[in-house]
């Protein structure tokens, strides 16, 4: 039985992406998105005009720092290989306690198999909306890197949405 990890996740979060279950690389790292040929990383930099690192704390503290939170759909699984299709048994994350601890009204899934798995196995409570499966960041799933990239820009006017009502909210409080 293989075992997931805990999200990336502040209680600021507005935005989540989730996976499936972490590939054997990842699982070997014990980093989301390990395998070098991974394209989430980079595209995350560089959607988000930040930096490329290696460093896997600094590429979190990234995500967090502009909203965004990280899960995947499974919490464990048996599962020969890292191809999403061989996924059997699985045990589903339970949701309801990150949507309740942070401001999550937003949820992408990282390709077709995380979005058909989220939707089987996960409630969402009111007020946040699923925007479907964004094109898969593994390297099996052979789009190239700036069509995955144009894809994914769709996270960024969610972010800026959101961006744009907390501003709102800030300019009409009363001193």
């Amino acid at each position: 039985m293989l075992t997931g990890f805990a999200p990336v996740a502040r209680e600021d979060a507005r935005l989540l992406i989730v996976g499936s279950m972490p590939s054997e690389a990842s699982l070997e790292k014990r980093q989301y998105y390990g395998h070098p040929r991974n394209a989430f990383w980079p595209l995350m930099c560089d959607l988000l005009g930040e930096e490329r690192t290696e460093s896997y704390e600094r590429r979190c503290r990234m995500l967090e720092e502009h909203g965004i939170a990280l899960w995947d759909v499974v919490a464990s699984c048996e599962r020969e290989g890292s191809l999403d299709s061989a996924i059997r048994s699985v045990r589903p994350n339970v949701f309801e306690e990150l949507f309740e601890k942070t401001r999550i009204r937003d949820v992408f899934a990282n390709g077709k198999t995380a979005e058909k798995l989220f939707r089987k196995y996960v409630t969402l409570p009111d007020g946040v909306t699923f925007h479907g499966a964004l094109a898969s960041t593994s390297p099996a799933y052979t789009m190239p890197f700036e069509k995955k990239k144009e894809d994914w820009s769709r996270i960024l006017a969610v972010l800026n949405r959101g961006k744009e009502v907390e501003s709102c909210l800030r300019e009409t409080r009363p001193d």
